[in-house]
């Protein structure tokens, strides 16, 4: 039958619809980014934001004031089942009280009457599960219960409530206990009797707990609709359990019970006060409450779980919230339907601003005939076409002046912003050896030769700029074929109040200058001949150490003056001598460590700084430094030229007045090991030599390692 229905004329193909369902598809991706949209699902965003808090403000305090209401009356449940447990108690106690009066010394001694007397009470019988009639001294003489009456042979003497009735002489409620003729958990009610002479028995009574005889349908769960869910326990004044809906849960700890747990921990917190007037007590998810029974100090135990008590609340929010998803809804859907209706003219603008700037319709055609806001913005949109097209032929003309100053600068000129390159010159790109397509949008980290120099480059611009000063610094570029070479940079923002908005940057390379510069420093502070660091140089690094005093202690000043050094002039040349004195300077540079200076005073003299270096090394590294001069054997035209050392050792100290005493000591100390014959080393601070030479300011020489 399809295949019929396809081939007949009326049948209409489903395909033909695909295009629509795809325009609409369209349609709708477009409407969810737009105004009205927006506007719309605001306004039910409020709504829903009204409605929906006030909705669950006053239900959460209806809440609130139902469950304080449902607390107030748990209160009440617990005090008045404590009131009615403590009427049974005293009406227990009393008739307790009334038998013990009837009972004397003479039906007690004959076993016969007081079976006889016990019969005759029948209600005391009925209101304890056993009665019993016990001597002072515990004996009991009978027992009766619902089995009839026997004399057990049993004393009771060591239970605490029979000696406190003795004691006290009056009637006691003993603690939850194990009966000793029937078996189970009992609680004994005793009163004494007495007589002239005194107290001559006592009358007891006992309850079970496993049967409740004294707590019968009160820890039942309540028939009423109200009270279905209630529990309700007692408890001794410890917290063990007299009466549980649970039989197995009889003399357990209410503190064991997960439900009375908090609750239980916050009443012993409190002093475990016996209340008759009620305490609320904190229970997570419960409500509890608890009063106090007068006499026995018992506890009467309430507890309902707060769901169970605002169930209907709770289902009356669900309603309520219902009746408010529907209100919501209905006003969504009338707020949609007008917000399109009055915004029609927008979409109108918006298919008109779709065309600003293509050409395809005349400035003033397509533009909505509106008032208010939407003519307003139609009129500014005209105004900014035709501003538009002012502005691209202004650009175009201030882009081709740019593009000729930069392409006919001699420095690199580049734009930066977010620290990526946005426009550079040719000549930048020229220095960097790269396109401007391969620099343009790349961060400007690639030109630096160290992978860490932008980090450190940034916050010293940012100094520079905050104080409003351009930034110009020197830094090591990298080529793109990986050589480096040194450029001076200089940046200024483009504006100083919007540090976003990017800097101007100029780059040249200074290579030569600075290769220029480094030389001049060099050969102001070393020697020409020797490489070795100049009188100036040392000077100013003696300086620096006595400047640092204390911290710079140990420290020493080493002179070496040339023996025999004239005759190599004299007869070798100048030539000879200056061969002679890079020899020099070859061995004691390997003398010594890298931190330590080695100077040429000038001619044949030398001097070691030695910093950090206490005075016994200090005098080995001098006496290393004589032995290897001493070694030097220079080949010469068929001669082999030696020289020799003369050495003086001066150790800074911390009197010493200044610098110049310093550098005077270790020449006087030179000039001693001369005096004492040459090729000696001498120490500025020693003791007086044994031979008798001369005192050295204050303190005489000491010739070490004569070389001999």
């Amino acid at each position: 039958a399809l295949c019929r229905a396809c081939r007949s004329d009326a049948f209409v193909p489903l395909f033909p619809f695909t295009p629509a369902l795809s325009e609409l598809r369209k349609r709708f991706a477009s409407a969810r980014g737009s105004l009205k949209l927006r506007i719309t699902l605001a306004g039910i965003a409020a709504l829903v934001l009204g409605i929906g808090l006030i909705t669950l403000l006053l239900v959460n305090r209806a809440e609130r004031d139902t469950l304080t209401a449902q607390r107030q009356r748990e209160l009440g449940e617990p005090v008045r089942m404590a009131a009615v447990l403590s009427r049974r108690v005293v009406e227990l106690q009393r008739a307790l009280q009334a038998v013990a009066a009837q009972l004397d010394e003479a039906t007690l001694a004959d076993d016969a009457a007081l079976e006889q007397f016990i019969k005759t009470k029948p209600v005391l019988r009925g209101m304890f599960a056993n009665v019993y009639v016990a001597m002072p001294n515990g004996e009991m003489r009978l027992f009766a219960d619902e089995k009839g009456m026997r004399r057990p042979k049993l004393n009771i003497a060591d239970r605490d409530y029979f000696r406190r009735t003795l004691a006290e002489g009056r009637p006691i409620v003993s603690e939850p206990i194990e009966g000793r003729v029937t078996g189970g958990p009992v609680v004994v009610f005793t009163h004494p009797v007495a007589g002239p002479g005194g107290i001559f028995a006592v009358l007891g009574g006992a309850l079970r707990l496993s049967n409740r005889d004294l707590m019968s349908d009160m820890v039942d769960p309540q028939e009423s609709e109200s009270d279905s869910g209630a529990l309700l326990v007692i408890t001794d004044g410890q917290g063990r359990v007299l009466a549980h809906p649970d039989r197995t849960r009889i003399l357990q700890p209410l503190s064991g019970d997960a439900g009375f747990a908090t609750a239980f921990a916050a009443w012993v917190a409190d002093g475990s006060p016996v209340e008759p007037s009620g305490i609320q007590l904190p229970q997570s998810g419960k409500v509890v409450s608890a009063a106090g029974v007068a006499g026995p100090n018992w506890m009467v135990w309430r507890q309902r779980t707060e769901s169970e008590l605002l169930a209907p609340l709770r289902s009356a929010r669900h309603e309520a919230l219902v009746w408010a998803a529907g209100l919501i809804a209905v006003l969504s859907l009338a707020m949609l339907a007008g917000l399109w209706w009055l915004l029609r003219p927008l979409t109108l603008l918006e298919r008109r601003a779709q065309h600003l700037f293509d050409g395809q319709l005349d400035a003033q055609e397509g533009w909505p005939a509106e008032h208010g806001e939407i003519g307003r913005l139609g009129r500014v949109l005209r105004h900014v076409t035709a501003e538009r097209a002012q502005l691209e032929h202004f650009n175009n003309q201030v882009l081709g002046k740019l593009n000729s100053v930069m392409g006919a600068a001699p420095v690199g000129i580049a734009f930066t912003r977010n620290a990526r390159f946005e426009l550079v010159s040719a000549e930048l790109c020229r220095l960097f050896g790269r396109t401007d397509g391969e620099m343009l949008g790349q961060r400007s980290e690639i030109i630096f030769a160290a992978p860490g120099d932008e980090s450190l480059l940034e916050p010293q611009v940012h100094a520079a700029f905050a104080r409003g000063e351009p930034y110009v610094g020197e830094w090591q570029m990298r080529h793109a074929d990986g050589g480096t070479f040194w450029a001076r940079l200089r940046g200024k923002p483009v504006h100083a109040s919007e540090p976003g908005a990017g800097a101007i940057w100029t780059i040249n390379d200074i290579s030569e200058q600075r290769r220029a510069r480094e030389e001049l420093e060099w050969s102001a502070a070393h020697d020409p001949l020797t490489g070795l660091a100049n009188r100036k140089a040392f000077e100013q690094r003696a300086a620096r150490a006595f400047e640092a005093l204390p911290r710079s202690l140990p420290a020493a000043i080493v002179f070496i003056d040339l023996d025999h050094f004239k005759p190599i002039n004299d007869t070798a040349g100048h030539a000879a001598g200056d061969a002679m004195l890079r020899a020099v300077a070859t061995e004691m540079t390997a003398r010594v460590r890298a931190s330590d200076l080695v100077v040429r005073l000038g001619g044949d003299e030398f001097a070691l700084l030695l910093e950090r270096c206490p005075l016994d090394v200090a005098l080995r590294v001098a006496e290393n430094v004589r032995a290897a001069i001493a070694g030097i054997v220079l080949p010469w035209e068929q001669r082999q030229l030696r020289v020799g050392a003369s050495v003086g050792v001066a150790c800074i100290a911390p009197d010493m007045p200044d610098v110049a005493a310093w550098v005077t000591a270790a020449d006087a100390a030179c000039y001693a090991a001369k005096a004492a014959g040459r090729g000696v080393v001498r120490n500025a601070s020693a003791r007086p030599p044994s031979d008798g030479s001369a005192p050295l300011a204050g303190a005489a020489p000491e010739q070490l390692a004569l070389g001999q």
